[in-house]
């Protein structure tokens, strides 16, 4: 016997809706452009009221990025289970390079995705205020690898500027080589820059 839960015939119906959802709007954003598909739009082509539809989804915004719990947890994972030896920004710097943004741009679904969100200005700025909403969790887990206090500025301070450097290697021309910079600073300081 496993001690795999047990889903809910309503649980799995309302996960394959919110599903349905957020695959008909990512569908439709980008055959036809983020600010032309309304919210009626969405819910019809998943065949569901829009008054469903904000019960899955808070906003226009919010269907475009369906895994931010998902993303939460992978960060924190990175955090708690690093391997022995491994530093926490080495740890973050390596979680954030395998995520597939920083792949080549191979002309798949994710990179018509990430196309969509740098071209759209009100999917870019609720992309980083849902990004950096990270901050807390990963801060605390932070705090309690280094067993310091909860509220430690040291490690909310590490979980900001780790989660930001994501943003400054989005807008760069080298989003890997602006990453690795990033993270060599929070690793090593600036004395390690060989700067005034």
């Amino acid at each position: 016997m496993t001690d795999t839960p047990i889903i809910g015939r309503r649980e799995r119906k309302k996960a394959a809706t919110r599903q349905a959802l957020a695959d008909a709007a990512l569908e439709l954003f980008l055959a036809h452009g983020y600010d032309q598909v309304s919210i009626r739009d969405v819910a019809e082509a998943a065949d569901v009221s829009t008054t469903t539809l904000f019960k899955h989804f808070p906003s226009k915004e919010a269907l475009v990025f369906d895994l931010d719990a998902d993303q939460e947890a992978a960060l924190v994972a990175a955090v708690r289970d690093r391997s022995p030896g491994t530093s926490i920004p080495r740890a973050l710097r390596d979680h954030l390079l395998d995520a597939r943004f920083f792949a080549p741009d191979d002309g798949d679904q994710l990179t018509a995705f990430h196309q969509l969100v740098r071209a759209t200005p009100a999917l870019t700025e609720y992309h980083r205020r849902m990004w950096m909403r990270h901050q807390q969790a990963v801060a605390r887990a932070i705090a309690e690898s280094v067993n310091a206090p909860a509220d430690d500025p040291r490690c909310t301070s590490l979980a900001h500027f780790a989660l930001d450097a994501r943003t400054l290697a989005e807008a760069s021309a080298d989003p890997r080589a602006t990453m690795c910079a990033a993270f060599d600073l929070l690793e090593r300081g600036w004395g390690a820059v060989g700067s005034e």
